[in-house]
């Protein structure tokens, strides 16, 4: 997360995750003793059409900054999924989900990353 401070992120931690935020753009990375961080997500807020273009301009260099591979192919899939409310794949080791809230009091869009390959402890409790 080092590196998202560097680029002027404002960066926290809470019970499970480590967040890093700027404007409507945020990463959390799940905290704990992996190999890789099992679980990334990237949130851009705002309504649907908005936080949607917001989340795929932000998860290449999201992606790149949390040295996530093969993110070229992540980044692609998203852009063909911004027209849909959900869609989830798999991309390498990592299980792809991505989502849209649109009724809720924090409108926005999720790209979530698990890994496949985590075996304990791969998720928040």
């Amino acid at each position: 997360m080092a590196a998202f401070a560097g680029k002027n992120y404002k960066c926290s931690t809470d019970e499970a995750y480590q967040i890093c935020s700027s404007g409507l753009r945020s990463i959390q990375v799940l905290i704990g003793k992996h190999p890789r961080p099992p679980v990334i997500s990237l949130q851009a807020a705002g309504p649907a059409t908005e936080s949607t273009t917001r989340l795929a301009e932000f998860a290449p260099e999201a992606l790149e900054l949390a040295h996530v591979n093969p993110r070229d192919q992540i980044t692609d899939w998203l852009k063909q999924q911004l027209s849909k409310p959900a869609a989830k794949t798999t991309v390498g080791d990592w299980n792809v989900e991505f989502s849209t809230e649109v009724d809720t009091e924090a409108p926005g869009a999720i790209l979530t990353l698990t890994d496949k390959l985590c075996k304990a402890n791969c998720g928040a409790e």
